[in-house]
């Protein structure tokens, strides 16, 4: 049966089926959260199925519910990059992996499911047009929004397909994204709240329950990257670090005999929304650390400096971090050493991530195979690390 008009909606009947303002369902549209397109008039419209089908979209690790990524990928004129780089420098909440090659980024998107997909059209490039009709036509991204680059004039929106979400300049691309990150299921923090959390905390708390690291044993792997942060930037205490809703937990710790702290003492709430090292010269002197008890209690913390550790698909699950008891400022060379650690930790992450993937496949070969009457060789855990 096709559509009606009781079919299309406005912005404005969409924002009212929502319960939000106008404002929000217009950047909800234009985010790519639901999808729409433009009048002949230039006004967006949306159908009233996409509308009921954001409401009773499952909540993050609902059964059901599509895992969540915050992967972005981008596709963009070389000359451009930088100009992104710096735009998406202040989304901490995704992770961004730009590309000035249709190819490589082919082979990115494959090999993860983003949340979204940019491909900028600044200049016109018939071989990036090819690749927006290429991702739309690809089922297994239905869940990332896609979004395209282009001034008016510079391309017909008729000739792009209707899945496509079309903005005229980066900043409303980065602005897009930002909006769709923002997740219904964290809640708004109070205005004296004691920390900050990431616009989409509930689906980064969910990328931490799914790496199965909390609470876990010690594993040498993360014991040698604490321990060369420690030693390498002479730091008395050097700590990898997981943020539960409650809790900052240390896979890994030097220099530091209790296992885990109160959420509020961490200052890795600041680092997990940082793309870079943060760090903190002088904790006494810092009014948001001041008071803290690891500041002004026994354990007299005076330095910090953190670097965020992501998942597979682009969360932030903790951070590796040093802490000194004296005032002191790293040098460019000492951040970039934090950096690649840190980037150490999260291929660790990752690496386990794959390996659990390879057992539940096996476990799942062994139950059909022992259904059929056949034995499958189990592999140990950790063997796939050789």
């Amino acid at each position: 049966m096709g559509k009606t008009d009781k079919d299309i909606l406005t912005t404005a009947e969409t924002a009212k089926i929502l319960g939000v303002s106008v404002r929000t369902a217009q950047l909800l549209i234009e985010g790519g959260s639901v999808p729409s397109w433009k009048t002949p008039g230039g006004h967006r419209r949306v159908y009233r199925a996409d509308v009921m089908g954001l409401i009773e979209r499952p909540a993050p690790g609902a059964p059901g519910a599509p895992l969540p990524s915050a992967t972005v990928i981008l596709v963009a004129p070389s000359e451009r990059l930088a100009h992104h780089d710096r735009l998406f420098a202040g989304i901490p909440e995704c992770t961004v992996e730009a590309f000035d090659n249709v190819h490589r980024a082919l082979f990115a998107i494959g090999s993860v499911r983003p949340h979204a997909i940019i491909v900028d059209l600044e200049p016109p490039d018939a071989e990036r047009e090819r690749l927006l009709h290429s991702l739309c036509a690809n089922p297994s991204l239905g869940h990332s929004r896609i979004l395209a680059i282009a001034t008016a004039g510079t391309i017909a929106s008729a000739d792009l397909p209707g899945r496509v979400v079309c903005v005229e300049t980066a900043e409303q691309a980065a602005a897009a994204i930002r909006v769709s990150l923002i997740d219904a299921g964290t809640p708004a923090p109070p205005t004296d709240a004691l920390f900050p959390i990431a616009l989409n905390e509930s689906q980064r708390l969910v990328a931490l329950e799914r790496s199965g690291l909390l609470d876990t044993l010690p594993e040498e792997a993360f014991d040698r990257l604490t321990w060369l942060a420690s030693r390498t930037l002479d730091a008395p205490i050097a700590l990898l670090t997981l943020l539960t809703p409650t809790r900052q937990w240390f896979k890994s710790r030097i220099g530091l005999d209790t296992p885990e702290t109160p959420r509020s003492w961490a200052f890795c709430n600041h680092t997990i929304l940082q793309k870079a090292v943060f760090s903190v010269e002088n904790l006494p002197s810092d009014p948001r650390f001041a008071a803290n008890p690891a500041v002004a209690g026994d354990l007299g913390f005076r330095f910090y400096a953190g670097a965020p550790v992501h998942d597979s698909e682009g969360f932030t699950v903790g951070s590796l971090c040093i802490i000194d008891r004296k005032p002191r400022k790293l040098d460019d060379g000492e951040r970039r050493t934090l950096m690649a650690l840190a980037a150490l930790a999260s291929d660790e992450v990752r690496l386990r991530a794959v390996e659990r993937q390879l057992r539940d496949a096996l476990g799942k070969a062994q139950r059909h195979g022992a259904g059929q009457g056949h034995s499958v060789p189990a592999v140990p855990a950790g063997e796939a690390r050789g």
